[in-house]
């Protein structure tokens, strides 16, 4: 289990990022919240990309490259869980 700061660091370094990507996109985000689908964030699937890679190189996890991976996530609530699960 990750200890509230681990997974605080986690949220707010995907929501940094998210926000930074769309700025330097020039796209328009909706609320982030985790109930949001992430095809209605804003961003499209290059930036969805970009915040990917991103990620790997702040967070140093890869949760997409695990065989456990059954489904991509649909909210933006379940891609920061990923990325919290993928910490184990």
């Amino acid at each position: 289990m990750l200890f509230p700061s681990e997974a605080e660091l986690i949220r707010s370094t995907i929501i940094a990022q998210i926000e930074e990507i769309a700025a330097q996109q020039k796209k328009t985000l909706a609320p982030l919240t985790d109930n949001l689908r992430l095809l209605e964030s804003g961003l499209d699937s290059l930036c969805i990309a970009v915040l990917v890679a991103s990620l790997d190189d702040r967070l140093d996890l890869d949760p997409f490259g695990s065989d456990g991976l059954q489904h991509f996530p649909v909210t933006l609530g379940e891609f920061i869980k990923l990325y919290e699960n993928a910490r184990h």
